[in-house]
């Protein structure tokens, strides 16, 4: 039995992977979702909170998927307090709390002697940032797929597994408020494929990664963004 915990599976992506990973042979508890555990990463003490309710309803922890993040407009016009106060809400959101999950997760399985996979899902931003008003989304990310390449350089000889996904836009309820505020058909056209990536496509990397991928893959960085991206 595969034991997982998943964040951010709400909607779109999170929920998507929840999907695709509800098969035999796999245990996976979700985040912020009705059946799930419910946790507010603003705060500093959800993480933990989270990772303990996971761990006692699980009893071990194989794989952990961060998946939860915020997309939210902080143009620089912003008075100091508040454009500082917006930076740091998104760093905490999306970076920090997965660092404090991630780190849980490998002392875990260093306790256990098992190893482990982590799966974070960052975003085509990490790489060729973002719109004016999200530097603080855009660095998040960034900052991400960094960690998950750190991670696997340093945990690889314990079996502790680390891999990126870096999705462009996708079809979730954050991807449709940012087309239709940014003119979504020249932002199609600035993607080959001709369409955003839908959630499953993203899901089933994530479902890949968990359960399949081989092991000398760790600190694979995969991109979904229909060629929109290319490195």
């Amino acid at each position: 039995m595969i034991h997982i915990l998943a964040t951010g599976t709400s909607r779109g992506i999170g929920a998507a992977t929840l999907a695709a990973l509800d098969r035999p042979g796999v245990r996976i508890v979700g985040h912020g979702t009705a059946s799930g555990i419910a946790a507010d990463f603003s705060d500093p003490a959800a993480p933990a909170k989270l990772w303990d309710s996971a761990l006692a309803e699980l009893g071990a922890i194989d794989v952990l998927i961060n998946n939860a993040g915020v997309f939210e407009a902080n143009p620089i016009e912003r008075d100091d307090a508040a454009w500082s106060a917006a930076w740091e809400r998104t760093m905490r959101i999306n970076l920090t709390a997965a660092a404090e999950l991630s780190r849980m997760a490998v002392r875990h399985w260093q306790e256990r002697g098992q190893g482990g996979r982590i799966i974070n899902i960052a975003s085509r931003a990490a790489h060729r940032g973002d719109s004016p008003a999200h530097w603080h989304y855009a660095a998040a990310k960034a900052g991400m797929v960094a960690m998950t390449k750190t991670i696997a350089r340093g945990y690889a000889r314990d079996g502790i597994l680390a891999f990126a996904i870096c999705p462009g836009f996708t079809m979730t309820g954050m991807a449709d408020d940012y087309l239709a505020s940014r003119d979504g058909d020249k932002l199609l056209a600035d993607i080959p494929l001709g369409r955003v990536a839908m959630p499953e496509e993203v899901a089933e990397m994530a479902r890949w990664l968990a359960l399949d991928a081989p092991a000398s893959m760790t600190g694979a960085v995969l991109d979904v963004n229909g060629a929109s991206y290319v490195r």
